[in-house]
C-alpha cells in the first residue's frame, strides 16, 4: 500500500475516532444530568411551588366528603394504619399518630428543596367502613401518582449518588428538621410507568414523621451500638430545645446528633450546609406557612417551628468560606 494512502486512512480514522468521542460525550453529559436529576432537582423559585398541597397536587388530595373502604392493616412501622380504597378506586396508605402531622410537613419542606417526594396529605378527620369502621382523625394519607410505581428500596451507604452535593444536602436537611429515622426502609425507589418519560427513576426518602422533634438517642444505646428510641417525633419544645451545628474542625461538620448512622452525619463538610441553607432560605413566609399548614399545625406552633429554622439556617450561612472539598 502507498504510503499516501496509509496517510489518509490514518488520518480518516482518526477523524471517525474524534467524532465518535465527541458524540460519547455528548451522550455522557446529559446523561450525567439525569441520573442526578433522579435524585434532585433544582426548584428554581419556590413561589411556584405549592407547598400546601404539596407534589400531588389539590386535584390528588383524599376526598374526605366519602367514607374510605378498609382494605387491610397496615403492618410495617411502630404506628398503626390502613391501606384504603375511595370512592373512586384510588388506593391510600394510611398512618395514625403522632408522626401524621411531622410527615406531612417534612416532606413539603424537602419538596421545596428539589428532593423527590410522594403524594401525602394531613387528613383531621375523615370515616373508615369495613374492619375498624368508624370516625378516624389525625392521618397521613399517602397514594401513588399514576406516572411513577414504588419499587425497590435504596440504601444510604450504596446509591449512584452518595458523591452529590444534593446528597450530603439532603443529609443537612435531615439534621435541620432534626429527622433521625435513616434507614433503607424508608426510602424508595419509585420506576416510571411511561417507557418514555425522563427521568426514568426518581429515588425518594419517604416516612418522614420521626422529625420535628429531638433527635437524641440516650448514651445507653449509641454505647452500645444499638437502635434505641433515637429522639422524639412531633415535638416542639424538643425541637426548639435541641441545637444545629456544634462546632467545625477542618472539613468536619459536628451536628448536635446523638444516634444511629453517626458515620453518615459525619461525611458532611461546611459548603454542603451552606447549599442547603441557600435552597432553604428561597422559601418566603408564606411558603413556610403553607408547609406547615399542610400538616395541621396551628398558627403559634408555626411560628415557633418557622423562628427556630430560620436559626438553624442562619447558622448553616456562617460558615460561607470555611472549607472546601
Amino acid at each position: 500500500m502507498r504510503p499516501t494512502v496509509v496517510v489518509r486512512i490514518a488520518v480518516l480514522a482518526s477523524l471517525v475516532w474524534s467524532f465518535d468521542r465527541h458524540i460519547l460525550q455528548a451522550l455522557s453529559e446529559p446523561q450525567a444530568e439525569v441520573e442526578l436529576a433522579e435524585f434532585w432537582q433544582d426548584p428554581g423559585d419556590p413561589g411556584h411551588r405549592d407547598l400546601f398541597a404539596g407534589p400531588g397536587g389539590l386535584e390528588l388530595a383524599p376526598r374526605i366528603d366519602a367514607p374510605f373502604r378498609f382494605v387491610a392493616h397496615k403492618t410495617s412501622g411502630v404506628n398503626p394504619g390502613y391501606d384504603v380504597k375511595d370512592t373512586t378506586g384510588r388506593m391510600w396508605s394510611v398512618k395514625l399518630g403522632v408522626e401524621a402531622q411531622s410527615e406531612v410537613t417534612a416532606s413539603r419542606i424537602l419538596w421545596a428543596m428539589g428532593f423527590h417526594q410522594p403524594a401525602t396529605y394531613y387528613v383531621e378527620q375523615w370515616t373508615l367502613e369495613g374492619v375498624d369502621a368508624g370516625v378516624k382523625t389525625n392521618a397521613r394519607f399517602r397514594t401513588d401518582t399514576d406516572a411513577y410505581k414504588p419499587g425497590a428500596e435504596w440504601d444510604w451507604y450504596d446509591n449512584p449518588f452518595a458523591d452529590t452535593q444534593a446528597f450530603r444536602g439532603l443529609i443537612v436537611a435531615q439534621m435541620i428538621l432534626n429527622s433521625w429515622d435513616l434507614k433503607a426502609s424508608n426510602n424508595r425507589i419509585y420506576d416510571a410507568v411511561d417507557p418514555l418519560a425522563m427521568p426514568r427513576r426518581l429515588f425518594m426518602v419517604r416516612d418522614l414523621g420521626s422529625s420535628l422533634g429531638h433527635s437524641k438517642q440516650h448514651r445507653f444505646f449509641s454505647m452500645l451500638g444499638t437502635r434505641g428510641q433515637q429522639g422524639s417525633k412531633n415535638d416542639l419544645e424538643g425541637f426548639e430545645e435541641q441545637g444545629f451545628i456544634k462546632k467545625v474542625e477542618g472539613h468536619r461538620v459536628h451536628f448536635d446528633y446523638r444516634g444511629m448512622n453517626s458515620a453518615l452525619v459525619k461525611i458532611v463538610t461546611p459548603p454542603d450546609v451552606v447549599w442547603a441553607c441557600e435552597l432553604l432560605s428561597r422559601l418566603t413566609d408564606d411558603r413556610w406557612q403553607a408547609a406547615f399548614r399542610a400538616g395541621g399545625y396551628t398558627p403559634e406552633q408555626t411560628d415557633r417551628y418557622i423562628r427556630k429554622i430560620r436559626e438553624k439556617i442562619a447558622q448553616g450561612f456562617a460558615l460561607q468560606g470555611i472549607g472546601t472539598r
